[in-house]
Order: structure tokens, then sequence, then C-alpha cells
């Protein structure tokens, strides 16, 4: 099962790099640092060009708002040479939910498990 995974993240880029990309990475690309998802970021030698390696399936929520910034070229620095300064009431980042089953249903909604029947409560029905 190990080398059909291997094989299936070769060739597929929904699960990471491609071959090809991962080639590529090597030859023309310098490592620059690894996110808490064990996500891998890279640029060229000139820093012209940023892109990531994904650790498992492509999502780009997956990716944390320090490395979004360093990828959008909006820092300079990685935050592995310059971290972030976070507030001590921000939230930690997660990915976006929609279609988990970890995904926010609001009370009422059909997702959510419906509450027993009412002693007090009849409901209206038309004579």
């Amino acid at each position: 099962m190990g080398i059909l995974n291997s094989l299936l993240k070769a060739v597929t880029w929904w699960n990471g790099g491609t071959l090809n990309t991962m080639i590529w990475s090597k030859r023309h690309g310098t490592r620059v640092g690894e996110d808490e998802q064990g996500n891998t970021f890279y640029q060229t030698k000139d820093g012209a060009r940023r892109w990531v390696m994904y650790n498992g399936e492509v999502e780009a929520t997956r990716i944390s708002p320090d490395w979004h910034g360093w990828l959008h070229h909006t820092f300079k620095e990685a935050p592995t040479e310059r971290p972030m300064v976070h507030k001590t009431w921000e939230k930690p980042h997660i990915e976006n939910l929609t279609g988990t089953a970890l995904a926010y249903a609001p009370q009422g909604s059909i997702r959510q498990p419906q509450p027993a029947a009412r002693a007090d409560y009849e409901a209206w029905s038309p004579e």
C-alpha cells in the first residue's frame, strides 16, 4: 500500500506536489521553511517566485496567515526569519471546514440533531 500511495502522490496534484514539481523545486528552488502542518515553502534563487508544496490534501485555507502573507509578497521575510507578532485575543488559524462534518451548523439547521418532542407543544393542523 505504501508504494501505491507514493505513486499516487507523485502523479496527482491534489495529493501534494507531482513528480515534476518536486524535481523542479529541487533544481530551481530554495527551501525556505515548513509550517506546523508539514507544508514546505520554496522560493526561486532570486526570490521572485514563491510556492508551497502541501503535505497531503491541496487546500489553500490550510496555510496560516503568516505564510500566506509571505507567499503573496506582503512580507519580505519568511515567518521562519521574522515571526509575526500575534495578539493574545487572536484565535489560532483553522482551515475552512465547509463541506465537512465539522462545519458550522446554526441552531435550527437540518444538520443539527432534532430535539425530542415537547409535551407542552401541539402542532397546528387545519380543520
